[in-house]
């Protein structure tokens, strides 16, 4: 299903959003997490695919790939690192901030604890950044979080503690831990009294964005971005990110989220923070949530143009459409959210009126973020019918073929 956010703006950045969100401190963030070993020296791949763009009547598709952010395996590494740090500053100013995802402090700081609830990506960048700076990390997981993830997030640390409901039951659990043992919870998702740490991670995902911009250089900018929804924290830290940059020559913004776990989809239609319709259970487990965070949906109800709902099936296709690349297409390895906006966009291309709805023709420069790459190995390699291993041998052959 798509529906068009009549409240969506495209007049310049708006004062009361750069109080949410801004340029300035997603920049800030972005340096104080660049010296954190488990990051990428380099910028992430913005892939072009000339190929698939041709094949789905567009005149540039470009992917920008997260996968490659960390050895964590998604964009969550920026996140929750960088809420992390600026709690740290805040609770002791004497700390700098450049210098605790380095492990400078790692000695003073074994007396805090810090909770989260997650869906996979978010607790094991948690438990990774409090590992380095020398914290204790607690990662409440609900009933469908699979055991792979589980011990991705363990292996850094993290004492684990299941629950067994849904991710937003999850949530309500870390907040009751985090207040019954004087914890810190650091959240993705904002609530009432809580969205301090929440805009914090969302600054984060700014530095996704600086980079786009950085390798677009003097090339036109995207007319259409397709954004995972979730919570909607990913969504509005690069929406508001790219806006502010471009003013009112922002790109068309356009979030995809499963049809079961449509939260933003719902607030879209009700015109403030909703929950989702459905069952919430998704293979897409890192968009598997039923609330708006309302932080973020202060930011999407102006940037946010178009929402989408897709299938499950919608997304394994995708990944499997990405995986297989082409003699011009570089194969990529998507995860099941990681592939959500390349779903979404086939759910437009596959409907005229819907294409045309959002503006989409053979002059669009359309954007995708892949979020993650094979978090769970045994079921990504399940859904695509190749292991992700043989994908990545795949791209590398293919890079050295094509001179990179």
């Amino acid at each position: 299903m798509l529906i068009h956010n009549p409240q969506a703006s495209h007049a310049h950045y708006p004062a009361a959003l750069r109080r949410i969100l801004n340029i300035h401190r997603g920049d800030e963030s972005r340096r104080w997490l660049a010296p954190w070993p488990l990051l990428s020296r380099r910028a992430t791949p913005l892939w072009s695919l000339p190929e698939l763009a041709s094949r789905l009547g567009v005149a540039q598709l470009a992917v920008k790939d997260e996968s490659q952010r960390s050895a964590l395996g998604s964009f969550k590494a920026l996140g929750a690192p960088a809420a992390l740090i600026r709690l740290l500053a805040r609770q002791n100013p004497a700390l700098d901030p450049a210098r605790l995802l380095r492990g400078d402090y790692r000695g003073q700081l074994g007396a805090l604890t810090v909770i989260s609830a997650t869906d996979g990506n978010h607790g094991r960048a948690l438990a990774a950044a409090a590992q380095t700076v020398g914290c204790a990390c607690v990662i409440v997981l609900h009933a469908q979080v699979s055991q792979e993830r589980e011990d991705a997030i363990a292996a850094y640390g993290a004492r684990i503690v299941r629950i067994s409901g849904n991710y937003d039951e999850s949530v309500a659990e870390a907040a009751r831990l985090a207040a019954a043992h004087g914890w810190q919870v650091v959240s993705d998702t904002s609530y009432a009294g809580y969205e301090e740490i929440p805009r914090d991670v969302m600054q984060g995902y700014g530095g996704i964005a600086a980079e786009i911009i950085e390798q677009l250089a003097q090339a036109a900018p995207f007319s259409h971005v397709l954004l995972q929804g979730g919570v909607g924290g990913l969504a509005a830290g690069l929406a508001s990110y790219l806006w502010e940059h471009y003013g009112s020559q922002r790109p068309r913004f356009i979030v995809v989220e499963p049809v079961q776990a449509d939260c933003l989809f719902q607030s879209a239609l009700q015109g403030q923070p909703a929950r989702a319709s459905g069952t919430v259970d998704s293979v897409m487990a890192g968009l598997a949530c039923g609330e708006t965070s309302p932080l973020a949906w202060q930011v999407l109800q102006l940037a946010i143009d178009d929402f989408i709902t897709i299938q499950d099936s919608d997304a394994v296709r995708a990944m499997q459409t990405l995986a297989a690349g082409a003699r011009r297409d570089v194969p990529i390895v998507a995860g099941e959210s990681g592939a959500a906006g390349l779903a979404g966009l086939q759910r437009l291309v596959d409907d005229p009126a819907m294409a045309a709805a959002v503006g989409l023709d053979r002059q669009s420069r359309v954007l995708l973020i892949n979020t993650e790459g094979a978090t769970a190995p045994a079921l990504y390699e399940q859904l695509v019918q190749e292991s992700a291993d043989s994908v990545s041998r795949r791209q590398a052959r293919w890079l050295l073929a094509n001179g990179y």
